[in-house]
C-alpha cells in the first residue's frame, strides 16, 4: 500500500470503508496496520484488504515504525483515542468532531503542541476541485463582493430509507442508532463549515436553533433520546460576509453550496462529490428578470437561453498534498467492461469524497516539518463552531466565538492555476444587447 510514511489506523467500522475507497490515490500513504476494540471487526477488515492488524489499540501505539494515527473510532472515542496517541508520540489526524468538549479540544491541541506533534481533523473537502475553484473564484473576483453564503445539509428522510440493513463495502453496519444519538449536527456541519471558513475566515458570533424534530425515527431506545436532528445557524464573519447553514434529516436530499456576491453567485451541488461541477453566474438585468418567471424557474431548458444558473466552469485540479501527479486507481476507461461503466456511472451520479486528502496533507506537512492545512487554532474554531450550533436548542442561542485564527491564504498550488475565472464573468453579447432591450422596455 505504498512506500511513504506509516500510517496505522484506529477504528475499523463503517467509515474505514469510505477512506479505502480513495486510499490508492496517494501512493505517498503506506498503511501499516489498523485496530480497533473489537478484534472481530478489525479482523473482518484486514482480511478484506490484506492489511496487518494489531492486537488491539495499544499495540499499534506501541509500534515504533507507526509515525501518524488516523483516528476513526466513534465520536465518543475520539478524545481517548488522540490523546493515547500523542502521549505516544505520533502525529493524529481525526475524524469530525475533534471531541464533544472545548476543554478536551483546546487540552489535545496544548498537548501535541507541547510534544512538538501535528493534530489535524476531518473533513477535508475544502481541499477538493470543487472547494478549491469556488475559492480561486472569490478570490478572482468573479462574483464582486461577497455578501451572503448558504449551504444546506438536508440528508434525506434516511429514517424511511431502512437504514438498519446498510453495509460497508467490507460488511460493516451502518451505526443509525449511533448516529441518531450523536445528532446531524455533529456528524455533518463541518463540512460546510470547513469550506466556508477557509475562504471566509473566522466566525465572529454566531445565533443558531437546534430541535429534536423526529421523534419517530425508530422505536429502539435512544441515549439521549432527543438529540436534535434539525439545526440552523447564521455566522457573522470577521471579514463581514454573513453565512447560513442548515443541516437536517427530515428534509429531501439538498446539499446546495452557494457563495453570492455583489456581481454574481458561484455555486455547486454538492460537497460530497469532490469532482461537483461548478457554476459561475454573473448577474445580469436578463437572467434576474428572467427568475420571476415561473417557467424559468421551473424549467431547466429555459434557464440557459436567459443565464440563470450560470454556465459550467473548468475545475482546477492539482496533485494531492506530496504528490507530483493526479492517480484516478480506475484508470482509462475499458469501454468493453460493463461493470467498469457501471462503476463510472455511479461515481459520476453519487460522486466520491477523497478522505484521505486530509492525511496525505498531514503527513506532507510532517515531512516538510511545516504547519498542516489549516492547522490548530481552525480546528479549535471549527470545534467550537460545531458544538456551539448543535447545543443551541429550540430556545436558540447567540454566541460570541471565543477561538479565532489567522485568515487562510489559497494553498499555492491553486493559486498558480493559470484559470482566471473572471474571464467567466465578463458579460457576454446576449447581457449586453438583452440590457439595452429590457432598458427601453421599463421606460416605457
Amino acid at each position: 500500500m505504498g512506500d511513504g510514511m506509516k500510517i496505522g489506523i484506529i477504528g475499523c467500522g463503517y467509515v474505514f470503508d469510505h477512506y479505502m475507497a480513495t486510499w490508492e490515490k496517494h501512493p505517498n500513504l503506506e498503511l501499516f496496520g489498523i485496530a480497533d476494540q473489537d478484534a472481530a471487526r478489525s479482523h473482518r477488515a484486514g482480511s478484506y484488504y490484506g492489511l496487518r492488524v494489531y492486537t488491539d489499540n495499544a499495540a499499534l501505539l506501541a509500534d515504533p515504525a507507526v509515525e501518524v494515527v488516523v483516528n476513526l473510532t466513534s465520536i465518543e472515542s475520539h478524545y481517548e483515542v488522540t490523546k493515547a496517541a500523542l502521549e505516544a508520540g505520533k502525529h493524529v489526524y481525526s475524524e469530525k468532531p475533534l471531541v464533544t468538549d472545548m476543554d478536551q479540544a483546546r487540552e489535545l491541541v496544548a498537548l501535541a503542541e507541547a510534544r512538538g506533534l501535528w493534530l489535524s481533523c476531518a473533513p477535508s473537502n475544502m481541499l477538493s476541485p470543487t472547494s478549491q475553484t469556488m475559492w480561486k473564484a472569490v478570490a478572482d473576483g468573479a462574483v464582486g463582493d461577497v455578501r451572503v453564503v448558504y449551504a444546506e445539509f438536508d440528508d434525506n428522510p434516511i429514517y424511511l430509507m431502512e437504514p438498519e440493513g446498510w453495509r460497508s463495502r467490507s460488511g460493516a453496519p451502518w451505526p443509525y442508532l449511533h448516529e441518531y444519538e450523536m445528532g446531524c449536527t455533529w456528524e455533518h456541519v463541518g463540512y460546510h463549515l470547513s469550506w466556508m471558513c477557509a475562504i471566509f475566515g473566522p466566525v465572529r458570533a454566531l445565533t443558531a436553533f437546534s430541535k429534536h424534530t423526529l421523534p419517530d425515527k425508530t422505536i429502539q431506545p435512544l441515549d439521549p433520546p432527543d438529540t436534535p436532528d434539525f439545526s440552523v445557524a447564521c455566522l457573522d464573519f470577521e471579514s463581514g460576509v454573513v453565512g447560513r447553514v442548515t443541516c437536517s434529516i427530515a428534509a429531501p436530499y439538498d446539499h446546495r453550496m452557494r457563495i453570492i456576491g455583489n456581481r454574481g453567485m458561484i455555486h455547486a451541488d454538492t460537497y460530497r462529490h469532490y469532482e461537483c461541477p461548478v457554476y459561475l453566474e454573473p448577474f445580469t438585468k436578463l437572467s434576474l428578470n428572467a427568475r420571476k418567471a415561473r417557467s424559468v424557474r421551473t424549467n431547466t431548458l429555459l434557464q440557459f437561453p436567459f443565464g440563470v444558473g450560470g454556465r459550467r466552469v473548468p475545475l482546477v485540479r492539482t496533485p494531492p498534498p506530496g504528490a507530483d501527479h493526479i492517480v484516478d486507481p480506475m484508470g482509462k476507461p475499458r469501454w468493453w467492461d460493463l461493470r467498469d461503466l457501471l462503476k463510472r456511472a455511479k461515481r459520476a451520479q453519487l460522486g466520491q469524497q477523497d478522505k484521505c486528502v486530509g492525511i496525505a496533507d498531514l503527513t506532507d506537512a510532517v515531512a516538510q516539518n511545516s504547519p498542516p492545512f489549516p492547522g490548530h487554532a481552525f480546528i479549535l474554531h471549527l470545534t467550537e463552531l460545531t458544538l456551539a450550533i448543535q447545543a443551541a436548542g429550540p430556545d436558540g442561542i447567540s454566541h460570541r466565538m471565543s477561538t479565532r485564527f489567522h485568515p487562510l491564504s489559497l494553498p499555492k498550488a491553486t493559486q498558480d492555476s493559470c484559470l482566471n475565472f473572471l474571464s467567466f464573468a465578463r458579460p457576454s453579447w446576449r447581457d449586453r444587447v438583452s440590457s439595452r432591450v429590457l432598458d427601453r422596455l421599463h421606460r416605457h
